[in-house]
């Protein structure tokens, strides 16, 4: 016997007991960005590599380790996308999205990372970003945090916080960058591997490091937000204040510096304590210079990305009951009048929006109850060939203590619907 292939390591099945509870997360993730007038783009898994290495920044751990890059066969350089920003970038650049124009956009699919899986990361993973393109001031970061705090409160999810810093612009950043450097440098003895490779590649990503051991020195290491031009402190003390209109609690985190090369000013991440190390779920902030980095006009931009995966898992743990589209009613059908009636009773039915599993095969009505049961249905609807004879239907309920009952075929829906609208 040959052996089984089994999935790439890190790439996940979603079985149809698991992806009622996605449908449901994405269907409030769009149904919110609906509410506030965002559009949906597309845009390809693969792109030309050069377009991360020129965006994300060549010294990151996603350029220089995990991104799934190949030649095709016409020799060109192409990867799968490890994140959704500069892919949007470049659509919009290309298709003219920008010009003399505001755009609030958002897209969902996966991103492929060869980072080491574990729970809550994964190689092929699932993101919902959303990206604005136009918009100077704090108003629209502010927006796309109140935005994702009504996400969590549709999802019922209460343990949740924010955290909030600025990187300031280029030239202050730039600034900084040398002060933290050099601080690095007279502690480089006490840096592990990774920060000891970060401090010259690139530093600030030395204050995002988990390592235990490397606690202490980046608690004392200079601030950023001591460094901010002014401009940026207007910014970030404006967004503050709009964010305390909308009663949304956040911690500023100086140490807060995203992984990625293209932000600049406000950066953000919302993250819970119930997901172990893993507890970041959404996380943002702005880019304003990636438009023209990528070869467009300057253009403010600003957005974040949440991971599905660990919100799911959030849901979960909360034990939230959410609209997943179950089967609503499981249709008995004995014998083959019946069948023929049924078919056609279970499409009038689908028109008015009920779903409806009708039943296939020659089983006994105790094996048609079984498996209605085990189908998470609300009601079994049985015909047999009295009840074609009839014009009648029976009705069972499945979740509640209630005797079965017989109605007439032509009055049906208006029987079911209250409880599918209660």
């Amino acid at each position: 016997m040959a052996d089984i292939i089994q999935a790439v390591r890190g790439m996940n099945d979603l079985l149809p007991d698991q992806t009622g509870t996605w449908q449901a997360v994405e269907s409030v993730i769009k149904t919110t960005l609906s509410e506030y007038a965002y559009k949906e783009i597309r845009f390809p898994l693969l792109e030309k590599t050069a377009l991360f290495s020129r965006s994300i920044g060549g010294a990151t751990d996603i350029v220089e380790k995990e991104m799934y890059t190949f030649a095709d066969r016409n020799g060109d350089k192409l990867t799968l996308r490890p994140e959704g920003t500069a892919g949007c970038v470049r659509a919009g650049i290309q298709n003219g999205l920008f010009h003399n124009q505001t755009q609030r956009l958002w897209y969902m699919g996966p991103m492929f990372r060869h980072e080491r899986p574990q729970k809550g990361r994964y190689r092929q993973f699932y993101q919902t970003g959303v990206e604005c393109f136009g918009f100077d001031g704090p108003d629209i970061d502010c927006e796309l945090i109140v935005l994702s705090a009504r996400i969590w409160r549709k999802l019922g999810l209460d343990n949740v916080k924010l955290e909030l810093n600025s990187l300031g612009s280029l030239e202050s950043r730039t600034a900084y960058i040398k002060v933290l450097t050099a601080y690095l440098s007279d502690n480089a003895d006490d840096l592990d591997e990774d920060s000891t490779r970060r401090l010259k590649s690139n530093p600030l990503r030395v204050l995002d490091s988990k390592n235990p051991d490397m606690q202490n020195i980046i608690a004392q290491a200079p601030e950023l937000i001591d460094y901010l031009d002014s401009a940026s402190r207007e910014h970030f003390d404006q967004l503050q204040e709009m964010l305390a209109s909308h009663n949304i609690d956040f911690l500023i985190n100086p140490r807060l510096v995203r992984g990625l090369d293209y932000y600049s000013r406000t950066v953000f991440e919302w993250s819970t304590d119930q997901l172990g190390a893993q507890g970041a779920i959404c996380a943002g902030g702005r880019f304003d210079g990636l438009v023209a980095q990528l070869g467009g006009k300057q253009v403010s931009a600003v957005g974040f990305a949440m991971g599905l995966e660990r919100i799911i898992e959030l849901v979960n743990i909360a034990g939230n009951n959410l609209p997943s589209g179950d089967i609503g009613i499981y249709l008995c059908l004995l014998g083959a009048e019946a069948k023929r009636a049924g078919m056609l009773l279970a499409e009038k039915l689908r028109d008015k929006s009920l779903s409806v599993l009708a039943h296939c095969g020659d089983n006994s009505l105790k094996s048609q109850l079984k498996q209605a049961d085990k189908s998470g249905a609300r009601f079994a609807l049985i015909l047999g060939e009295d009840e074609v004879s009839s014009g009648k239907i029976i009705i069972k309920p499945l979740r509640e203590k209630k005797s079965q009952y017989s109605v007439e075929q032509t009055d049906l829906y208006s029987h079911l619907l209250p409880s599918f609208t209660a």
